[in-house]
């Protein structure tokens, strides 16, 4: 008897890091080891050196095949000498996380995503040549003429949860077409993790249904909304109590810091972060108790709770789950170890 692996990793593609995956034959009772590559095809390594090896760091029940068979998330590392490739990403998550695991770090991302008709071009839901009526029906809508693609939605739900990943939330977005949905509570590195692995089911599931996946942070111009991926973040001390919070909010907005963050916050963040669309401008850093136009929102309930978390409002739907966790891990925890 057998089982299939799919091993999983993450490229070297610009300027928008994709998940590449293939699948290894394995003998009943076999564990998946170390495999490797042709890192030439994904802008990893030249062809006189190709190989790049896989290194399997994380495993769940493959909720599309089913059975015994698995999915196999992978560092990359050189052959030389098995160190991380410079494109891991997560390898530094786990360094913060080595670092700062003492404070308790976790995170919920909100992973905004748009359905795309691939014979139009355009998103689902916008008519040939044409567009659907103005933003304001479509957010957590319910109806044939506003929802576009949710058995799509709840078929990648159920696979999330089959997996065991840490799946909290969906639900249609702004703009037709546009969905969303939350891994965490999760730590610096489990949160990459677990949205690797959910953007992966949710590509996958939707070649069965025709659809493409953009995570591109403006796929429509104009007035609709962009697609981002808020991040709400905190520590132990945050979680205990309000000054700590604000201490947060201060260390991110201090001198450097974002355009640090920014920098690492996905491609298009001018096209998004433009000061609209329950957006602050990219070029500004603010934040606010139950303001979702700061870059930084304090909710409302934190507020009067006195503890809780922060979300971070500017991260692009086509961030590195692992990058941006890396940066407020260390923005956050070390200022609060001050």
């Amino acid at each position: 008897m057998v089982y299939r692996a799919e091993y999983l990793w993450i490229d070297g593609s610009e300027p928008t890091r994709e998940i590449r995956s293939k699948t290894k034959i394995l003998a009943d009772g076999d564990e998946p080891g170390i495999w490797g590559y042709d890192g030439s095809s994904t802008n990893q390594a030249t062809g006189d050196n190709s190989d790049v090896v896989l290194q399997p760091v994380f495993q769940c029940p493959d909720p599309i095949r089913g059975g015994n068979d698995i999915l196999v998330l992978c560092e990359t590392a050189l052959t030389a000498d098995q160190s991380p490739h410079p494109t891991n990403t997560r390898a530094a998550a786990r360094e913060a996380f080595d670092k700062y695991g003492d404070q308790e770090p976790w995170f919920g991302l909100e992973q905004e995503y748009t359905l795309i008709n691939p014979g139009t071009g355009w998103p689902a839901g916008f008519p040939p040549n044409g567009f659907p009526a103005p933003q304001g029906p479509y957010y957590c809508g319910v109806g044939a003429l506003k929802i576009h693609g949710r058995d799509l939605i709840e078929e990648h739900t159920s696979a999330c949860i089959a997996a065991g990943l840490k799946i909290s939330g969906t639900n249609a977005e702004v703009m037709p077409g546009q969905w969303e949905f939350q891994i965490g509570p999760a730590d610096t590195v489990e949160v990459g993790d677990h949205m690797w692995i959910a953007r992966y089911l949710l590509f996958r599931l939707a070649e069965n249904h025709g659809v493409e996946v953009s995570i591109e942070a403006k796929p429509m111009k104009g007035d609709w909304n962009g697609a981002g991926m808020h991040t709400n973040f905190s520590t132990k001390a945050m979680r205990e109590s309000y000054d700590p919070i604000i201490a947060a909010c201060e260390a991110m907005g201090a001198p450097g810091k974002p355009e640090e963050h920014l920098a690492g916050y996905g491609v298009g963040i001018e096209d998004r972060l433009t000061g609209a669309h329950e957006t602050q401008r990219f070029d500004q850093f603010s934040y606010g108790v139950s303001d979702r136009g700061a870059s930084i929102r304090i909710p409302w309930q934190v507020a009067q709770d006195g503890k809780g978390y922060i979300e971070d409002r500017r991260p692009n739907a086509n961030a590195d789950p692992y990058v941006l966790a890396t940066l407020l891990t260390n923005t956050v925890c070390e200022a609060l170890a001050k």
